[in-house]
């Protein structure tokens, strides 16, 4: 079994540990600010989907500092997330966030960033170390959530959390149905594009870890946009080279039980519009009742479509020696 294989498998016991983990008390906040980037940042995506229901804004800042603007005048609860602990982008904005006199809380396993943390005494969790950061999703959003909890920007989550980590147990264990939806899906794009779309605060988020995902373990290129933006422009760029984008790119939608009425009927015109130039190789849509666990269930597939692509091609999903050869000519400048 890859290594990356049982990384994915362990997303439900991940949730597991968030369920149990304390929450620090911060204070009150109605505006938060995520930072982070690659694995770690889609934490804070994720967080703010699960806020949006109780009417809080969670922005996630995925880049250097110095901060924007408005979060000088706004002064949201920065929080911090990095599974190193020493993502330079990361701590470029801790450290702006800090000198501005923002409340900082943090999320790591190590590094410079829990340093920080204890120097400076600002509200922390610490995940559990060894995997990808890619594949410490549960780990990572689970404690930004946590922090969330402490800063009363949303209620006690622990029934989403078991929720979502039954449904990630039952979803990955091998024989699922879902093993055979990711099976076909990577099976249509092997060879191809993937394009992966979205249409609401759910299926969008998810649509953006769909494509990280495929960058990572497969090894290819990818993309993903958001209905119904896409309307707007994207729909327009397939109507000029069909004899390549039939041949060498494929789309997946995925959907939500929250998706917009229009954006459903947008889905449904667009495919039909598009498909004699592109072909539109799956559609998958969330389970379960909570907004977690609908993030979960659609991330599921399309960690098993990724892991199951790289399969197809020959390549080793775990490690990323492009982005680490990146990181150490950063260091070397």
């Amino acid at each position: 079994m890859s290594e990356m294989l049982g990384q994915i498998q362990s997303l439900g016991e991940q949730f597991r540990w968030a369920a149990e983990a304390e929450a620090p008390h911060i204070g009150t906040f109605s505006e938060v600010l995520c930072a982070g980037m690659g694995g770690s940042g889609i934490a804070g995506d994720y967080a703010a989907a699960v806020a949006r229901p109780d009417g809080t804004r969670v922005s996630v800042h995925k880049g250097y500092g110095p901060l924007p603007l408005w979060a000088i005048r706004q002064r949201p609860l920065v929080i911090a997330a990095s599974y190193s602990g020493n993502t330079e982008e990361t701590l470029d904005v801790v450290v702006s966030a800090f000198e501005s006199g923002l409340a900082v809380a943090t999320v790591c396993t190590g590094g410079r960033l829990a340093d920080l943390s204890a120097q400076n005494h600002w509200p922390s969790i610490t995940v559990p170390s060894g995997l990808q950061p890619r594949a410490a999703l549960g780990y990572m959003a689970g404690a930004v959530i946590r922090l969330l909890e402490g800063s009363n920007s949303v209620g006690d989550q622990r029934l989403a959390f078991l929720e979502a980590a039954k449904l990630a147990d039952d979803l990955t264990a091998e024989g699922s149905p879902v093993w055979e939806q990711a099976g076909s899906i990577a099976e249509a794009l092997e060879g191809r594009i993937p394009i992966v779309y979205g249409g609401g605060p759910v299926s969008g988020v998810v649509a953006q870890r769909w494509k990280t995902q495929i960058n990572e373990n497969a090894k290819v290129p990818s993309w993903f946009s958001q209905l119904p933006e896409l309307d707007h422009n994207e729909i327009t760029g397939w109507e000029t080279l069909g004899d390549l984008t039939r041949a060498s790119v494929g789309v997946v939608v995925l959907r939500d039980e929250n998706d917009h009425d229009r954006v459903v009927r947008r889905i449904q015109h667009t495919r039909e519009l598009t498909k004699d130039s592109v072909p539109w190789v799956g559609e998958v849509m969330s389970t379960g009742s909570s907004t977690l666990a609908r993030l979960v269930s659609l991330t599921v597939v399309g960690d098993l479509t990724s892991y199951l692509l790289a399969e197809r091609l020959g390549v080793d999903p775990t490690p990323v020696a492009t982005i680490e050869k990146l990181k150490k000519l950063l260091i070397e400048e």
